[in-house]
């Protein structure tokens, strides 16, 4: 959990416009017990931090996979206690991995609120740039500001990626050439996983085919990001030198 004030500095107006809902909106999920209190700060003002702002884009993508208010209750009743926010960014990976493709066509403002927060042209192209967004027939080649009559056509399952990418020291080069890389060995790794199933599966009848699909997709999902994340993790280690962190497992 958020710890220390350094790490608690958005109001709730603050909170809510990063996370594109209203204050309305944050009261009622705390009242929900779905957020956390906010840490009282000078004069008892609640102030929030990455943690909220992390189970806010959880909710959303609870809702855009079309469960109930009392469903979200209970799936974040049954979160581990202590989650910070890069646990729940890997929750919020873990459910938009089954959100069936959607690309939508937006107004420059409502590209805008689906983010979160406002975006400048330069925002816009790397956004462009990373695949995330695509310019409608309105949208030209920039210069365009806020202008609400400019259309794009967005990728609404990579959008909250692409944002937080856009506050990430790395160069748009060091993206793009990260996102070649992760497709190639993604695709590479579906491909080899497909054929070695395949072999498994060749002399069963197509229902049984497609039960065991959908029983292993999961499955599989779950166990390329746990053991990227580890390999990632001692990879960084290595790297900076660290020690064990506390998201390591015993």
């Amino acid at each position: 959990m958020t710890s220390g004030t350094e790490e608690t500095t958005l109001t709730i107006d603050e909170l809510a416009a990063r996370a594109g809902v209203t204050v309305r909106t944050v009261r009622f999920y705390g009242t929900k017990g779905l957020l956390p209190p906010p840490v009282l700060g000078p004069r008892r003002v609640g102030r929030y931090g990455r943690d909220h702002l992390a189970r806010l884009a959880l909710i959303e993508e609870l809702q855009q996979q079309g469960m109930t208010l009392a469903a979200i209750e209970r799936y974040v009743q049954q979160l581990p206690p202590g989650l910070d926010a890069h646990d729940l960014a890997i929750h919020r990976a873990v459910v938009a991995s089954w959100a069936p493709d959607a690309v939508e066509t937006v107004t420059r403002g409502e590209l805008e609120r689906r983010a979160g927060r406002g975006l400048g042209d330069e925002d816009v192209e790397r956004l462009v740039a990373m695949g995330v967004v695509e310019r409608g027939a309105g949208a030209g080649g920039g210069g365009g500001g806020g202008d609400g009559s400019l259309d794009y056509r967005v990728d609404l399952g990579l959008l909250r990626l692409g944002v937080g990418l856009l506050d990430v020291p790395l160069s748009q080069e060091a993206i793009l050439a990260a996102r070649k890389v992760l497709l190639e060995h993604s695709r590479a790794v579906a491909r080899e996983l497909s054929q070695l199933f395949r072999g498994e599966v060749s002399e069963r009848a197509a229902r049984d085919v497609r039960s065991l699909s959908a029983s292993m997709q999961p499955v599989v999902v779950q166990a390329l990001l746990t053991t990227f994340q580890r390999s990632l993790r001692e990879e960084l280690r290595g790297w900076v030198g660290g020690g064990p962190d506390d998201h390591d497992s015993p």
